[in-house]
């Protein structure tokens, strides 16, 4: 799996001009799910994410986590991310994982971090979607878990 990770101060998802969902302080994550991934990739990815100390403290340190904020997480799925882009000029999706595999997973992935009592919302797997948010900072990154064989 591969996230990159936002930290945002509003962020949320337009399906055909309706807001599907909206957070306020927290972390916007866009989800890939690569062939192989599994449920202990999703956890992993969860916990890591929630425990990351990317918010600023009293002090103008990046030194809190999510939880010790209180914020919140918007998840997307996006099956771009996987993509390969160096040869050629069409991307190709050959290592992202087949759509009902990778739903499983996206869901997981939500459950995973609902089970750490972090507010969690999501936009619609496979729709095409408006996500819109500020960035706060800008702080993004990028995470990336592979399955250990």
């Amino acid at each position: 799996m591969i996230c990159v990770i936002q930290r945002v101060s509003e962020a949320s998802v337009i399906i055909e001009k309706k807001l599907i969902s909206s957070i306020g302080k927290g972390i916007l994550v866009l989800l890939g799910v690569e062939k192989g991934d599994s449920d202990k990739v999703a956890k992993w990815l969860a916990d890591k994410i929630i425990d990351l100390r990317i918010f600023n403290d009293e002090n103008g340190k990046m030194n809190l986590s999510l939880e010790e904020i209180k914020g919140e997480i918007l998840v997307v799925s996006q099956f771009t991310i996987p993509a390969k882009i160096r040869k050629g000029r069409r991307p190709s999706f050959d290592y992202s994982e087949k759509p009902e595999l990778a739903e499983k997973l996206y869901n997981d992935f939500c459950s995973f971090i609902k089970m750490r009592n972090i507010p969690v919302k999501k936009g619609i797997f496979g729709a095409m979607m408006d996500v819109k948010l500020i960035n706060d900072g800008p702080v993004t990154f990028i995470l990336q878990q592979k399955q250990e064989k």
